[in-house]
């Protein structure tokens, strides 16, 4: 019997999902120690108890699962639902029992008040998850019930957890949609905040993002989108006021995105774990062989060893025909050794025939046996190939899924160009103008012995020129 637990407010919306009609069958079985007669009184009477504490979660509330075909008696619901009380330490607190039968299948709920009315406190619920599992194992091993992989880890419900046999199993038998909204639903059943309803839906394989039109979508690991509002069966102003602003949410590509490139990974882990198979496949294999073969090589020595003595023992049989002394000299006189002789030939002859006709019957069944062994490999190694091929494709689809909604990277602005001309520098002599360029474009190494010569003919030269004007003096006005 599965247990799944949760602390949770929202009383109204819990009774609703209780009662709703989409189920075959619908029946109160308990509400103790409340005043009110109906499921949604009892709630509100717990609410209004809950005012008085600081307490938000003022319910636990709990659904029992059989197996798919077990007829499990009311009285085992019932002995289930105590022993959870006990566990959790809500003994005595004000509880109603649900029980539900929709699609040929019955389970229940049960929905405990947290507050204890007499100090005005909430009973504690650490560890509760575990403490569920424990009792749900213990149901499955007193009933007999084969335990789910799920009931020992429940994150195994994400694909992302999946084994391998897992993975191929949920793609042969696809999603029913029937289930997508019954995951949706007890999501948003079971949860009153954002954070609560993101894990739940991840416990169930989806990821919570923003759609298009700023509205909350479901998205699974294949991509596909489901609108939270419709698949829930809730107005769209219900979940804005549950969930608030799905502005912080990542958009639909990005959650693709990151489906893609989750699911890659864990398809290489799944590629590890298939050659990891392979590979004790094919060591299994190896020692069964070299079994066969020992075991064969025995049967033969055995028969050899068997065909040899008989040989020997015939041949000593067919000798013994043969009279000695005088009695084989008048034997040979009338032609009665001539006669045995022969028939020790055919004799033998038809041993030598019968000996190989056994040998051979034991090579054919030995080979049957080796063609036996070899076929069943060979259809493990097809096998290896078909799902390491379709592993293959998975992970190039994941890989396309990753890099398709990819979002784009977020490139720096360029920064404006500045309309603003920059100032007007002050008018400079050209020689100065010459002296700041050479300054500029001359290399900065130390002047080598040729360039001071050239220097000191260049500083003459300006003497010369200056030493020229000054000879000739100022000009005569007239």
């Amino acid at each position: 019997m599965i247990l799944i637990g949760n602390q949770r407010g929202g009383g109204r919306d819990l009774a609703l999902h209780l009662l709703k009609e989409e189920n075959d069958h619908v029946r109160v079985h308990e509400l103790r120690g409340f005043i009110a007669d109906d499921l949604e009184g009892a709630f509100k009477e717990a609410y209004a108890i809950s005012r008085g504490t600081r307490c938000k979660q003022f319910l636990f509330s709990l659904s029992l699962n059989p197996p798919k075909h077990a007829d499990v008696p009311t009285e085992d619901f019932e002995s289930a639902i105590e022993r959870v009380e006990q566990k959790l330490g809500l003994t005595g607190q004000p509880r109603a029992i649900v029980f539900h039968e929709k699609e040929g299948r019955r389970h229940a709920h049960a929905v405990w008040s947290r507050i204890k009315a007499e100090e005005m406190k909430a009973v504690q619920m650490s560890y509760s998850g575990e403490k569920l599992l424990d009792v749900s194992r213990e149901l499955h091993r007193e009933h007999g019930w084969k335990m789910p992989r799920g009931l020992v880890e429940r994150s195994e419900r994400d694909p992302r957890n999946f084994t391998l046999e897992e993975w191929q199993h949920a793609k042969r038998n696809g999603v029913d949609p029937r289930d997508i909204k019954t995951h949706i639903q007890d999501a948003w059943a079971m949860s009153d905040s954002k954070a609560a309803f993101i894990h739940a839906l991840e416990e169930r394989g989806y990821r919570l993002a923003r759609g298009d039109k700023r509205g909350y979508v479901a998205i699974d690991y294949r991509g596909e989108v489901y609108s939270v509002s419709k698949y829930a069966s809730v107005k769209t102003k219900e979940v804005r006021e549950r969930l608030g602003d799905p502005s912080d949410l990542s958009s639909v590509d990005y959650a693709k995105a990151a489906w893609g490139s989750d699911l890659l990974r864990k398809a290489q882990d799944w590629q590890r774990e298939l050659d990891q198979r392979r590979e004790a496949e094919r060591k299994a294999f190896a020692v069964k062989r070299a079994e066969l073969v020992t075991r064969q090589r025995a049967e033969r020595a055995a028969q050899d060893t068997a065909l040899k003595a008989r040989q020997i023992a015939e041949a000593r049989e067919r000798q013994e025909r043969f009279r000695p002394g005088l009695k084989g000299l008048w034997d040979r006189l009338r032609g009665e050794h001539g006669r045995i002789k022969q028939q020790n030939l055919r004799e033998a002859a038809a041993a030598g025939m019968r000996d190989k006709a056994e040998r051979d019957k034991l090579v054919f069944d030995h080979l049957k046996q080796r063609r036996d062994i070899v076929k069943s490999h060979a259809q493990e190694r097809e096998r290896y190939k078909a799902e390491s091929k379709e592993l293959t494709t998975d992970r190039e689809a994941f890989a396309a899924a990753a890099q398709e909604h990819k979002p784009a990277p977020k490139h720096a602005p360029e920064r404006p160009k500045s309309s603003r001309a920059p100032p007007s520098a002050p008018a400079r002599a050209p020689d100065t103008l010459r002296e700041e360029f050479s300054q500029q474009v001359a290399p900065k190494s130390e002047p080598t012995e040729r360039d001071q010569r050239r220097e000191a003919f260049k500083a003459r030269r300006r003497e010369d020129v200056r030493e020229r004007g000054r000879d000739k003096g100022p000009s005569i006005e007239r």
